[in-house]
């Protein structure tokens, strides 16, 4: 039976950070491109629920019989991050949740896991946020995105979209970048001894995973090298021994390196610009080297990407360096001068998990009025306890008045709040991110998008939060 990918997508946060806009400041640091920034309100689990939404939508239907996510940089230690995908997914109960932790190579190692296990279907979430001190190159080199791949057999309804062919692994114990745990920083040992060990790491795992893919290295079409570690990556890829078009972009350039997101943002992005019968490969250095290699089938001639990688990258919008600092706690401003909220209830939060984590709403079944927060008496003729649950989270909406509010407390003020209509019914007051305060206006058209509304405590007090759509979702 055919195993790979039959759902894939990508997720880039809206905003830019020019890396020319680094120098000026400090006289040092930056560089050329962009550099994708999550939000004042995003992290690594925000960021993987939008990625793992779409891939979801890219094969409607497929419910996944394992949840994984992979980040070097959780957003909780100790309490399992997956569990709130999960909650945000409205996945069965039975659907185990697990993290793979703490490592850049936990993201193709979750990959590699999930496709070497026959007869299941695995959403592999991988999520990176990669920080830096001012200046530094992992500052301006290092880049916020994550993805999700949908791995399993195909079906006729889901059909698989990239053939897993085979690949190889090699690691190596050796100190290369390193991180301890409580720190936001990464160091690195001299580059030149990384570069030592990864170009015959990455070299042998090619070799060997062509072989075992039974394939040549003039037979694969398109293929990529990522790694923190630029400098190997670069002095590997001129060994691989393809095309000089098979080449593909890392997306250094435009997103910067995603650590432990990188492999399945390349990955994801491939499968999208791919055609069907093309050989696609990706090798990742990280702790050693992993070749993965894929034929694309037949099947991805009918399959629509949901929002492609390449415009997230392309509607994205642009960010002050000063406002970058701010968001990543580098520089503290001045916050407006109102009370921090106070933590959120663990047991409140528990009790309203649908409606927090899922946006479930309530349907009275007589009227058909929809509660936005879900009710037990209906606002049209005063049923008690006849609602049926309705699931808002992925219904448009469109805002029916707005405020700015310069008061109340934020990291990142002012706050735009706005009274949505949703398609079909339902009315509901919510904060809108992505966005500028200035460039609001009545009758625009948004979606919903999971956030955190702020942190408290060591708690992260999750819900859901709109933002515009994206230009080429409206046309």
């Amino acid at each position: 039976m055919t195993r790979g990918i039959v759902g894939a997508a990508g997720y880039v946060p809206f905003r830019r950070l020019a890396r020319t806009d680094i120098a000026p400041l400090f006289g040092s640091g930056g560089g050329k491109g962009t550099r994708a920034v999550a939000s004042h309100d995003e992290d690594t689990t925000t960021m993987g629920v939008e990625a793992a939404r779409l891939a979801l939508r890219s094969a409607p239907g497929k419910v996944p019989d394992s949840l994984w996510l992979a980040t070097a940089t959780p957003a909780y230690l100790d309490k399992t991050n997956a569990t709130t995908l999960h909650a945000a997914l409205r996945l069965p109960a039975s659907t185990p949740a697990f993290d793979f932790g703490g490592a850049l190579r936990s993201g193709v190692g979750a990959l590699q896991a999930a496709l070497m296990s026959p007869g299941s279907t695995q959403l592999v979430v991988v999520s990176d946020l990669r920080d830096g001190l001012p200046t530094s190159t992992d500052e301006s080199a290092g880049g916020d995105a994550a993805a999700a791949l949908l791995v399993g057999d195909g079906t006729p309804d889901h059909p698989v979209l990239a053939e897993y062919l085979g690949g190889a692994s090699v690691s190596d114990e050796f100190l290369d970048r390193w991180r301890a745990p409580g720190e936001r920083r990464s160091r690195t040992w001299e580059e030149r001894f990384g570069e030592t060990r990864y170009v015959p790491l990455g070299t042998q795992a090619w070799t060997t995973g062509l072989e075992h893919a039974g394939l040549d290295a003039e037979s694969v079409n398109h293929v990529v090298v990522v790694g923190m570690h630029t400098r190997a990556a670069r002095a590997v890829t001129r060994s691989l021994g393809v095309p000089a078009d098979a080449l593909v972009d890392d997306l250094n350039d435009s997103v910067g390196q995603c650590g432990t997101a990188q492999v399945g943002l390349v990955l994801a992005a491939m499968v999208e610009a791919a055609r069907p019968g093309e050989v696609i490969a990706v090798l990742s250095l990280a702790d050693g080297a992993d070749a993965l290699f894929f034929r694309v089938t037949d099947a991805r001639a009918d399959w629509t990407p949901p929002r492609p990688v390449r415009s997230q990258i392309a509607s994205g919008a642009p960010l002050a360096y000063g406002k970058f600092l701010t968001w990543r706690g580098m520089v503290t401003t001045e916050p407006p001068r109102r009370p921090e909220p106070a933590r959120v209830s663990s047991s409140a939060a528990w009790r309203n998990e649908s409606w927090k984590f899922g946006f479930v709403g309530s349907k009275d079944r007589s009227s058909e009025a929809i509660h936005l927060p879900p009710a037990r008496i209906s606002m049209q003729g005063g049923a008690v306890d006849d609602m049926e649950p309705v699931d808002l989270a992925d219904t448009e909406a469109t805002i029916t008045t707005y405020t700015i509010d310069r008061l109340a407390y934020s990291p990142s003020p002012p706050i735009v709040f706005a009274v949505l209509d949703f398609d079909g019914g339902g009315r509901f007051p919510v904060e809108l991110t992505d966005v500028d305060a200035d460039t609001v206006d009545i009758g625009d058209r948004v979606e919903m998008t999971f956030r955190r509304l702020f942190s408290a405590d060591g708690i992260h007090d999750y819900f859901w939060k709109a933002r515009p759509l994206v230009r080429g979702d409206q046309d």
